[in-house]
């Protein structure tokens, strides 16, 4: 358990990276390049709720997990860069909406 907890850590770390990336190339115009990071961002997120899913999965089939705090910080981490996709998503629609 501890190993898919930290597999989703890391590729939510990486996503939210790849979104703070996006959202200064926005800022800068460089709009493509925002929106290319934005798709990396969405694969390392699709990665990381596949790991979750699977421990839900193996919870679902009747298997007992113990109480991890590595993975509630991992679950945190996926919460919290999936509402900050929504706000970067946002801003870069409101960058280039003030852009033209």
């Amino acid at each position: 358990m501890e190993a898919i907890a930290f597999k989703l850590i890391s590729n939510v770390g990486e996503a939210k990276s790849l979104l703070m990336e996006a959202l200064e190339l926005a800022r800068n115009d460089n709009f493509e390049a925002a929106d290319d990071k934005i798709k990396e961002a969405n694969k390392f997120l699709s990665e990381g709720h596949h790991s979750h899913f699977s421990l839900i999965q193996k919870e679902a089939d009747g298997e007992q997990l113990p109480f991890s705090l590595i993975l509630m910080h991992a679950e945190d981490q996926l919460m919290t860069t999936e509402s900050l996709k929504l706000l970067v998503e946002e801003l870069i629609f409101m960058y280039k909406k003030h852009s033209k």
